[in-house]
């Protein structure tokens, strides 16, 4: 079936973010033709979707426009397609069902809400209509304001909490449930010590019934955990982060060094059941 995941063994998602300031790729993409090559590197290092973002949700971010979000990724979507494998998809990383919609018309088969469906409420039923995976993830306030002080009496049970409760709406407004992924979102509205809570416990996470993606990939936890500063030299951790994850029944990775945390992911897998691949 056409955008059908196989869930039967670890996802990676590859981050094209073409955006002039995202916190780790911001601006590196000058031409439509230059992202789309990038594409095509991860899908033949392992990527089987392709995450791409016209806003930057980085700590302190401003929100973008529907219009200017449309702008930055309709000419790389268009073109994508074209280049692209059959098995893999297309994801779009916006919590703007107008940008969802146009993005959706080009032939995407994954809504990347890291709203959760909170930011628009027209998303869901958007959603259901063109019968989308749909990743819904956990996010204390906004881009803008979330790393000011967030707090939580017990972050993985608030967490899992959200996620059931937009999951469940989301069901009723027609989403089929084999189509959603939920993702608790690491550093998003959470201090280190909430990270590590989570990741300590993602296996909460993957026994609430739905698939689940990861998003460590270059975060500001390996800067407070392994004193690395500069984004580049956080690959480590996070291929750490994507075996762990593999051990906890995750389902998808998104990532921005693909071949790194493939072979990692590859590893833990076969660890895990006992074969190669």
């Amino acid at each position: 079936m056409k955008n059908k995941l196989d869930f039967s063994k670890p996802i990676i998602m590859g981050i094209l973010n073409v955006t002039p300031d995202s916190f780790s790729d911001g601006g590196i993409y000058p031409s439509t033709q230059s992202a789309v090559d990038k594409a095509m590197i991860m899908i033949e290092q392992g990527a089987t979707i392709i995450d791409v973002g016209g806003e930057s949700t980085r700590p302190g971010s401003e929100r973008v426009s529907p219009v200017e979000q449309k702008r930055r990724i309709v000419d790389v979507i268009s073109q994508l397609k074209i280049a692209m494998p059959q098995n893999t998809i297309i994801s779009v990383d916006t919590t703007s069902s107008e940008v969802a919609e146009a993005a959706i018309n080009l032939g995407v088969g994954m809504i990347n809400d890291i709203s959760g469906g909170k930011d628009d409420e027209q998303m869901m039923a958007l959603v259901a209509k063109h019968n989308m995976y749909y990743c819904i993830m956990h996010m204390q306030g906004s881009p803008k304001n979330m790393q000011d002080n967030p707090s939580y009496k017990d972050v993985v049970s608030e967490i899992s909490t959200f996620l059931n409760s937009q999951a469940n709406k989301a069901i009723k407004l027609g989403i089929n449930k084999e189509k959603i992924i939920l993702d608790p979102g690491i550093g998003f509205g959470k201090k280190t010590v909430h990270n590590l809570d989570i990741l300590k416990n993602l296996n909460k996470f993957s026994n609430l019934g739905y698939y689940t993606l990861l998003g460590t990939s270059r975060k500001k936890i390996f800067s407070e955990v392994a004193e690395k500063n500069n984004p580049e030299d956080r690959v480590a951790g996070t291929c750490a982060t994507s075996a762990l994850g593999v051990m906890s029944n995750i389902n998808i990775f998104r990532v921005h060094d693909v071949w790194q945390n493939k072979q990692a992911i590859d590893v833990a897998f076969a660890i895990k059941n006992n074969a190669t691949l």
